[in-house]
């Protein structure tokens, strides 16, 4: 049975609250790249469980999640609460125009 790709959802944000914001974003961008979870776990080095509970928001160990940050052509930034709030605007902005330009 194939699996069918989640819908890719345009104004999610960049700004992680919890794990499961954190998921959202992970499943986005799989979900952007046209990767069913069994060959995106595969691109990842980890299993579609484990990739599974990360984009459903379980806990999973940070060196699993920094594989599949990797793996999805993500990178984790971490700076002040105060900047992020701040920037956090700005970067959805640039982000959409990013995402429109070939």
């Amino acid at each position: 049975m194939s699996r069918k790709l989640p819908p890719i959802q345009p104004d999610t944000t960049w700004l992680i609250h919890d794990i499961a914001s954190l998921g959202h974003i992970v499943r986005n961008q799989r979900a952007k790249l046209a990767l069913r979870i069994d060959d995106a776990a595969a691109l990842c080095g980890v299993s579609a469980d484990l990739l599974s509970r990360c984009e459903n928001g379980k806990p999973i160990t940070t060196n699993k999640l920094l594989l599949i940050l990797q793996g999805m052509g993500l990178h984790l930034m971490t700076l002040p609460a105060q900047h992020a709030v701040r920037l956090a605007p700005a970067l959805q902005a640039l982000t959409k125009e990013l995402d429109q330009t070939p």
